[in-house]
């Protein structure tokens, strides 16, 4: 994987894959993950390209999982394959008080963790916005960064207008980490602009709704019951669905994404990931990984074989048109957490 449209330059030090390697699959929920089963695949979504991984300090082993994979890496392929990884964590904290050694304290937590000395990008996320003190957190961290520890700051689903806040309190941000699929498409009402304007770039997840966006779910006249949809992932997207305009719209819109997909000899989860990789101010798509359960390398490889046409997009939108405005329904990026 060369080709430069398979990489996007989130800031000058730092590239990454246009898919991210997503572990929140490994924090429970997903299915039992076997330690040295799950180091085992993560060699092998590296050696097929995919070196960006997506964390957080509260998914389980995930940073841990990163570490014992670099100290791995260095020792069978060396510094110069080490080099081209990034991890990309987060820092959940419960909303409080905010102190410059709070933070101090747990981003050391993670660079031992992930055995690292710099983080290459350190996503925040904050519950609470009636608490103010993630203007605080943001300011620890930015010194942080300012000593080396934190290489960039991102976000993990704020809404505009908090972005706004940060941006008049000349807080740097590169990224924000946001919802975004054919079904949620929130993030071009208002964030999207705000992101193009001020340099910006978004980091998409549920863009193919935990898997509900594939063959396996065409053609199902029921909707699948709470049994079946069996991860924490189904159970989160298919509310999207239901809010979005129900199994029987989302049956036409696979039906609608699975010829385009003949069109390109691809799958329907190709076509969603490249829908929004295609969209302005998108850096990356996150796609889970179910580390040593399933499988998805070959697949996501195709995603960087084809490209959609206007007619792709206008069939998609003919569609799309018919569905409730999740926007209206629940508000800005971020929104469905607060």
């Amino acid at each position: 994987m060369n080709d430069m449209t398979k990489c996007y330059q989130l800031a000058p030090d730092l590239k990454i894959c246009r898919i991210v390697n997503g572990m929140w699959q490994v924090a429970g929920g997903h299915g039992y993950i076997e330690h040295e089963l799950a180091i085992a695949d993560m060699t092998r979504y590296h050696d097929a390209g995919f070196t960006s991984w997506d964390l957080a300090d509260i998914y389980g082993p995930a940073e841990d999982f990163i570490g014992e994979f670099r100290g791995r890496l260095l020792i069978s392929k060396g510094k110069e394959e080490l080099d081209k990884t990034q991890a990309l964590t987060k820092w959940v904290p419960q909303p409080g008080r905010i102190t410059r050694s709070m933070v101090k304290e747990n981003i050391e937590r993670s660079l031992r963790r992930m055995n690292v000395n710099t983080l290459d990008l350190l996503q925040f996320h904050w519950w609470d916005y009636n608490n103010p003190y993630y203007m605080d957190a943001l300011k620890y961290l930015s010194d942080l960064r300012d000593e080396g520890r934190i290489r960039h700051i991102g976000l993990t689903n704020f809404d505009t207008e908090r972005i706004q806040i940060m941006k008049d309190s000349e807080i740097q941000i590169v990224s924000n980490q946001v919802q975004y699929s054919i079904i949620d498409r929130r993030p071009e009402v208002k964030m999207m602009p705000f992101c193009l304007k001020h340099n910006i770039s978004l980091l998409a997840y549920g863009s193919i709704c935990g898997g509900l966006l594939s063959e396996l779910y065409l053609g199902r006249k029921q909707q699948p019951s709470t049994v079946e949809l069996n991860t924490l992932s189904l159970r989160k997207y298919m509310k999207m669905i239901e809010a979005w305009g129900g199994w029987n719209l989302f049956q036409e819109l696979l039906l609608t994404l699975k010829r385009i997909a003949h069109k390109y000899n691809v799958s329907i989860a190709n076509v969603a990931t490249r829908y929004i990789l295609d969209k302005s101010a998108v850096a990356g798509v996150i796609i889970g990984v179910r580390l040593g359960i399933a499988d998805h390398i070959n697949n996501n490889v195709q995603v960087f074989n084809f490209s959609l046409d206007k007619s792709d997009y206008d069939d998609i939108e003919a569609v799309c048109k018919k569905s409730n405005d999740l926007f209206e329904i629940i508000g800005d990026c971020g929104d469905e957490y607060r």
